[in-house]
């Protein structure tokens, strides 16, 4: 084994070890959908492995993986229109390693806040998703959508504007 393929190797196992986890909460979160979601990342990586082994260079990782995931997931939807948030907040949700230690008041309130999320168009999901809870920089969602930093941003805040405004409707009713 060459000494490059060995860098590779490496490189490709840390950004496994260190991005999996959130990938596979970003596509579950999207497909509603462990099994599918499991398939994903696998493909995600798969893609990933592909991209490295061509000795193409990766200026940011987390926000690449992200991309090929989200593509990934395009993908998916279009042989299967149909998914739901409900089966995700049926089954539980994960949102951290120190979820654990939440008290049932703060679990029940970000499953809540979750579940609304259902209301707002595809793509309010996805920023949402991807800002608060894969806890991308808004750079890092740039280089995976395609955006500037500035649209981003912006989509951010109306996006955050439209959750409220479910909230807002949920409590006056």
């Amino acid at each position: 084994m060459s000494e490059e393929h060995t860098k590779i190797q490496h490189i490709f196992m840390k950004c496994y070890e260190e991005h999996s986890d959130a990938i596979l909460r970003y596509c579950h979160f999207q497909t509603s959908n462990r099994e599918v979601a499991l398939d994903l990342v696998q493909d995600t990586f798969m893609k990933t492995w592909g991209y490295l082994s061509e000795g193409k260079e990766i200026d940011n990782i987390k926000a690449f993986l992200y991309k090929v995931a989200k593509n990934l997931i395009i993908d998916y939807r279009r042989k299967k229109k149909s998914y739901s948030l409900d089966a995700i907040t049926e089954t539980g949700v994960e949102f951290s390693e120190g979820d654990e230690s939440e008290d049932a008041t703060n679990k029940f309130d970000k499953e809540f806040v979750l579940s609304q999320l259902e209301k707002l168009d595809p793509d309010s999901q996805e920023i949402l998703t991807m800002r608060y809870i894969n806890e991308m920089s808004i750079k890092e969602i740039a280089e995976a959508t395609d955006l500037t930093p500035n649209n981003v941003s912006v989509k951010i805040h109306r996006s955050i504007d439209k959750m409220k405004q479910v909230l807002k409707e949920y409590y006056e009713i």
